[in-house]
């Protein structure tokens, strides 16, 4: 552990293996724990052994540079990567037994060709656009897809482990769309079957449909956010979900400013009264955005305090009142957590920053910068904590 940063953000593994009981309890299926962008800021790595040592049945990501990580890192289950480019490394891919979610007839044919190359058995799913119009094979190169898949199986070059989608409507559990979407995909599932190929796992649940439409799991749910502990329906429910990440820092700076003074660049705070504030050493370099000036609060020994003038790249000022509250440098400042991550007021989380500046809570997490130093506790895999 970095005993120097400025900045640190606290994962609780434990929190990560909860949450993933809590989606195998809810969806009634195996869990498929997506790790993508670094385990959405917490660290694909850790996060990742935390979750198959909480009974996830694989992990999944973007790209394939990222699942090649996770098996340099010494992580031996099923991987499966499900975005790629012409350029994409899919003989790399097939050389570590990643399995590579394919999106259209050239994307297979290129794996293909990478299999025989390397005299290897590609691992592949099929990815099914089903409805979001986003990637998997359209409707009108299913045939051919579906044609060149029972070609390649029958020749060796391919197994096939997994047939997905992706659902436009997950957070909204009652649209019709979802329901059809899984139609579709089983009706793709029996085409294939028709053909002579089946594939081992069938999935399209992401978080809120994994917690909220156990009908739609098949046999396997596909999560992000909810591993993380956030919940994607807030509306509906937490889902007794644990928020695995606390950013927290320390106060670098105490101040007296009189009146009149304005903090932060072009000033727009302004001292009514002589005060005192705070220097928080965290910015929009760190994933604190920009957009929060005016609005974020700082947990500083129980209680919450206001944020004022611009958020800077580096940092950013809090005041404290005529008095200081008793704040010193030095002290612990938890930028957002779960409620319960410092005693007093309700430490700010990750949904409050998203309803405040008109995003959701996947993209303030997953922008946790890399200046952040993580540290690990409680893990399940048996790491040692940070």
């Amino acid at each position: 552990m970095d005993s120097h940063a400025n900045l640190y953000a606290t994962v609780d593994l434990g929190a990560v293996a909860h949450n993933v009981g809590v989606l195998r309890q809810r969806s009634g299926a195996d869990v498929i724990a997506v790790v993508k962008a670094d385990g959405y800021a917490h660290g694909a790595v850790r996060v990742g052994r935390a979750a198959l040592a909480a009974g996830a049945v694989a992990l999944g990501v973007a790209q394939i540079r990222e699942a090649r990580a996770l098996r340099a890192a010494g992580i031996d289950a099923h991987l499966t990567a499900w975005l790629h480019t012409g350029e994409a490394d899919f003989a790399g891919a097939v050389a570590d037994d990643i399995d590579i979610a394919v999106s259209s007839p050239r994307q297979l044919a290129l794996v293909t060709a990478a299999a025989r190359d390397l005299g290897r058995t590609a691992t592949v799913s099929v990815k099914v656009d089903t409805g979001l119009a986003r990637s998997g094979v359209g409707p009108d190169e299913w045939a051919q897809t579906a044609d060149l898949l029972a070609a390649a199986v029958a020749e060796g070059a391919v197994r096939l482990h997994g047939v997905m989608c992706h659902l436009a409507f997950g957070d909204v559990p009652d649209h019709p769309l979802n329901s059809q979407q899984a139609e579709r995909l089983d009706e793709a599932v029996a085409d294939l079957r028709r053909r002579g190929v089946s594939p081992q796992l069938v999935h399209l649940a992401n978080s809120p449909a994994a917690l909220t439409r156990p009908d739609l799991a098949r046999d396997a749910v596909r999560p992000g956010l909810a591993i993380y502990g956030y919940s994607p329906v807030p509306e509906i429910g937490d889902f007794d979900l644990i928020p695995a990440m606390t950013l927290e820092t320390r106060i670098a700076l105490i101040k007296r400013i009189p009146a009149g003074q304005g903090v932060s660049y072009n000033h727009t705070w302004v001292a009514p009264t002589s005060t005192v504030i705070g220097v928080v050493p965290a910015g929009y370099a760190d994933g604190v955005p920009r957009a929060l000036s005016g609005r974020i609060g700082v947990h500083v020994n129980g209680r919450l305090f206001p944020g004022i003038g611009r958020i800077c790249m580096d940092q950013l000022v809090i005041d404290l009142g005529p008095d200081g509250s008793g704040v010193a440098e030095g002290d612990r400042a938890v930028l957002f957590g779960p409620a319960q991550a410092a005693p007093g007021a309700p430490v700010p989380i990750a949904t409050d920053w998203a309803d405040a500046t008109g995003t959701i809570d996947y993209e303030v997490i997953s922008r946790i910068g890399s200046r952040a130093v993580r540290r690990y506790l409680n893990d399940p895999a048996g790491g040692v904590d940070d």
